[in-house]
């Protein structure tokens, strides 16, 4: 009896420590998405005893546009696999929004746990962020477009122009290429941009991009094991300088209300509302 060899076959492989950064960008993506707590929008406003900023004692929520970030950068990491890191910076209960992230999907978080940094302006904030992720490797770094208590929409294009990297606001949808992404941004009177960008890359999401999703309860009990690490004020205080923009004082503003009537033949009348609706209320 005679018999055949099997036709050899030969496997090329290619181990991933061996792979470029750009080729290892095209498997997979690493993002980091910054997140800030803000006051809930329906909550009193309750100034603190300077009058320079709110009271400690009020409700707090996620801030929108960050929320919009977060589920985007999910969704990319859905597509082409990776992690998505959270970061946030404030006293202790500002780790809340680390908590519902890591529920909703994000792999590990940073908490720069401080009440100090609630008062950075937008520059130093960005710079507390880029000292706190050095070492790191991010592909893509997401950012509300802006936040519902200051709303600078400074603080992701100064931690790009910190970093060196390019950047793009007002995101409405991104694209991964080859080359690196494509993303849409949304301009004035309804037109869009669309944009070729290298990686790694900064964008600001505008809210609306996509559906939030809610944290499922396995979610949220994987949540508690998921790594977060912890960065003091001190740790980070040589990267932050003097803030450039300070609040003096905020106030609420006086309701009032006064009551006048126009008296004499409708034709006349009409004259006189035409004329104060001109002069005095602008409105026509």
């Amino acid at each position: 009896m005679c018999g055949r060899f099997p036709t050899p076959v030969v496997v090329l492989y290619t181990s991933l420590s061996t792979l470029t950064r750009q080729d290892a960008r095209s498997l997979l993506l690493k993002i980091l998405v910054c997140m800030k707590q803000v006051p809930q929008k329906d909550a009193p406003l309750k100034l603190n005893e300077t009058g320079a900023w709110i009271r400690e004692d009020v409700s707090y929520e996620v801030n929108e546009p960050d929320a919009y970030a977060l589920e985007e950068a999910l969704r990319q990491k859905e597509k082409h696999s990776g992690e998505v890191v959270v970061i946030t910076a404030g006293p202790a209960h500002a780790q809340q929004v680390l908590r519902e992230a890591l529920a909703k999907g994000a792999d590990r978080a940073i908490h720069l746990e401080d009440a100090s940094f609630v008062r950075l302006d937008a520059i130093n904030t960005a710079r507390a962020f880029a000292a706190a992720i050095k070492g790191e490797k991010f592909d893509l770094i997401f950012t509300g477009l802006q936040s519902d208590d200051y709303g600078y929409a400074q603080t992701g294009v100064v931690l790009a122009e910190l970093l060196g990297w390019p950047h793009a606001t007002i995101i409405m949808q991104i694209e991964k290429s080859d080359s690196g992404i494509r993303v849409k941004r949304e301009l004035e009177a309804g037109y869009f941009q669309f944009v070729e960008m290298p990686l790694p890359a900064l964008l600001t999401i505008q809210s609306g991009i996509n559906k939030l999703r809610y944290a499922t309860l396995i979610g949220i009990k994987q949540a508690k094991n998921k790594p977060l690490r912890k960065v003091t004020f001190p740790e980070l205080q040589s990267a932050i300088g003097s803030n450039m923009q300070k609040i003096e004082r905020l106030y609420v503003p006086q309701k009032t209300k006064n009551t006048e009537f126009l008296e004499g033949p409708p034709g006349e009348v009409a004259k006189k509302l035409a004329e104060k609706l001109r002069n005095e209320v602008r409105v026509l």
